[in-house]
């Protein structure tokens, strides 16, 4: 306990956070941010356990190239769960009336779902690149590798995560006395240390894995796009593509940045004076991520977009599934049902080292990479 009152005068309180406000912040500031978390939490934990409900409810959903997509959501849900609902009740009293250890436990809860749901996103860009680009020539994306990807995540996250429960560093009030977060107020060299290697190992590595798989996806696309390029709407797919990564990059950026750079400014200048209202804004905005990560990467996916609405049309399951079992003439179309619209253009493009063949077409049939249907402004799901 000792240790934890340390960390608490770490962030300069002059009053104790946990026995009431703080007299320096006026009230009304506390039911804006629990308005604002009311909100958020709410809209997050529905739009989380609408696409793990329908992953349950669909079996064509449940694909390995799927996985990675609902664990995202299962953690975006976690932290709403636990830090939203917490940083919702704690701001609509005022100040953390659950205690010290809870503080803890809920450092610890949001940033280990936290990190799970950031690195979730950097192997969903890896999955990506593994299936357009085939780096290892025809091995496929199969249930073991989604699964071991999955084990990665969970236990990279708890490694980073848990070492300021046991000592090296801590997990402390935040300065407006509302939500718990690591220390990153500290002087002292073994805390920086630890928030430097987080910093690095739980922002740049997966930035960096995110920005290195999607460009070379794109290539990929592009080249492909441009052995096929005699027909107007070649380049379709690419361009569909290459919106689809510039929002799945943005977002990521806007979510995290302010949060990683904030850490980052205080770590460095620990004597910095920061208003309590304007040193947590990055910390609730970051949670602002679980709402709209549903809506990127799962609900502007068409495959996952046609089974919500049929769950919540409240028709018979088992009619979506028939019809995607169906044979047709297109086998194209036949592929995207069955293994999805990522899928389908994988199925399209050769493997590293390979030369497609070269085909008589007639006059009136596009090339088979322009018939990748993808729909506009659509992301394609895994």
């Amino acid at each position: 306990m000792e240790s934890f009152a340390a960390a608490v005068n770490g962030v300069s309180h002059t009053e104790d956070p946990f026995s009431g406000p703080l007299s320096s912040i006026a009230p009304w500031n506390y039911r804006v941010l629990a308005a604002l978390m009311f909100v958020v939490t709410s809209v997050s934990l529905c739009e989380n356990f609408t696409v793990m409900l329908v992953t349950f409810r669909f079996k064509q959903l449940r694909q390995p190239l799927n996985y990675i997509i609902v664990n995202l959501s299962l953690a975006d849900f976690l932290v709403s769960l636990s830090g939203g609902t917490i940083s919702f009740l704690t701001n609509f009293h005022g100040y953390f009336f659950l205690g010290r250890w809870a503080c803890v436990l809920e450092g610890f809860a949001v940033t280990f779902f936290g990190i799970v749901a950031l690195w979730s996103l950097a192997v969903l860009a890896f999955e990506r690149f593994f299936v357009i680009c085939r780096p290892l020539g025809n091995i496929r994306l199969r249930g073991k590798h989604a699964a071991l990807g999955l084990l990665f995540v969970w236990s990279f996250s708890f490694v980073w995560t848990i070492p300021p429960v046991l000592g090296w560093s801590s997990y402390t009030i935040s300065k407006i006395g509302t939500t718990c977060e690591p220390n990153w107020y500290s002087g002292n060299f073994q805390d920086h240390t630890f928030i430097i290697t987080f910093f690095t190992t739980c922002f740049i590595f997966p930035l960096a894995v995110i920005i290195v798989c999607y460009c070379k996806l794109l290539r990929k696309l592009r080249k492909v796009s441009n052995t096929h390029g005699r027909l107007g709407n070649a380049r379709k797919p690419e361009r569909q593509v290459t919106r689809m990564v510039v929002v799945m990059i943005v977002a990521f950026m806007v979510a995290w940045t302010p949060y990683a750079a904030f850490s980052i400014v205080v770590t460095a200048l620990p004597s910095i004076h920061l208003d309590p209202r304007l040193a947590a804004a990055p910390a609730f905005f970051s949670k602002t991520a679980a709402v709209y990560n549903p809506i990127i990467y799962v609900f502007m996916n068409k495959q996952f977009r046609k089974c919500v609405v049929q769950l919540l049309s409240c028709r018979d399951v088992t009619v979506v599934e028939g019809n995607i079992n169906q044979t047709t003439d297109r086998a194209g179309l036949t592929n995207e049902s069955n293994t999805g619209e990522m899928s389908a253009i994988a199925a399209r493009i050769p493997a590293a080292g390979t030369v497609p063949p070269k085909t008589e077409e007639p006059p009136n049939e596009r090339s088979s990479f322009t018939q990748i249907p993808i729909p506009e402004n659509k992301v394609c799901p895994m």
